[in-house]
């Protein structure tokens, strides 16, 4: 029994032979994680590569919104002005 442990293939041998008889029914979906995993990593050096440098001018921003405080006529002792709206944006 000791002369099994003095050559190394023999060992890769028999841990491959048990790896495929207990973990068999696993080992597609592991292949396939891994898979995953790598184009995950993929994506993010490439990422990393091309984040410091940006040839795509920053987008304009948008035009600003004017709106108007509308008062909620259904409460009461509510008076025009009182500040009570239910609207948001300035006031004109």
């Amino acid at each position: 029994m000791g002369r099994i442990f003095e050559n190394p293939a023999v060992i890769i041998v028999l841990i491959i032979v048990v790896v495929l008889l207990f973990a068999a029914p696993k080992l597609p979906g592991m292949a396939r994680s891994l898979g995953q995993s790598m184009r995950i990593i993929k994506s993010e050096v490439k990422e990393m590569k091309n984040d410091g440098r940006e040839d795509k001018p920053a987008p304009a921003p948008e035009a600003p919104v004017e709106g108007k405080i509308v008062n909620n006529p259904a409460q009461p002792g509510s008076t025009p002005g009182d500040g009570t709206g239910t609207g948001t944006g300035a006031q004109s």
